[in-house]
């Protein structure tokens, strides 16, 4: 089932990113072509982990633009046809769209064993760390460093 969001962008103001967010999602899934995992590695460490059988590194294709991660595996046209008498390996092209939060980056990726890694990271600015402001009886405040902090 598909809903229409259309209703949505012109009777609301500054909330078409998230309108986008939910058209995205809901198109997402309808596709479960490769079949994929998304782990935790560590606290700040991501790892999407793509089935990819049958492909090779040269057919894959990884691109991150803005905020969005975009996995695209395209495979080259047989030119000689052959009669399968059962075809359980799918060997079709395919498209995923990942949303990456604010300051997660790709790191890299690893093919092996039909198994596509990419290895993502979550790294947040100093600039937009938490703080600790020491308290003083009437002078100036001070920044507290934070490793003195904790």
């Amino acid at each position: 089932m598909r809903v229409d969001f259309s209703p949505l962008y012109r009777s609301a103001i500054g909330f078409d990113r998230l309108a986008q967010l939910f058209d995205e999602t809901q198109r997402a899934a309808d596709t479960a072509y490769p079949p994929y995992n998304i782990e935790l590695v560590s606290e700040d460490r991501y790892r999407i982990t793509m089935a990819v059988a049958g492909f090779q590194d040269s057919e894959l294709d990884i691109e991150v633009e803005r905020d969005t991660l975009k996995i695209t595996g395209r495979k080259p046209k047989e030119e000689n046809k052959r009669t399968f008498l059962h075809r359980g390996i799918a060997a079709r092209d395919f498209e995923h769209r990942f949303q990456l939060a604010d300051h997660v980056q790709v790191m890299g990726a690893k093919l092996e064993n039909g198994l596509l890694n990419i290895e993502l990271v979550r790294e947040i600015p100093e600039a937009m760390k938490p703080r600790k402001i020491a308290i003083d009886n009437g002078s100036a405040p001070q920044l507290v460093d934070q490793r003195q902090a904790a």
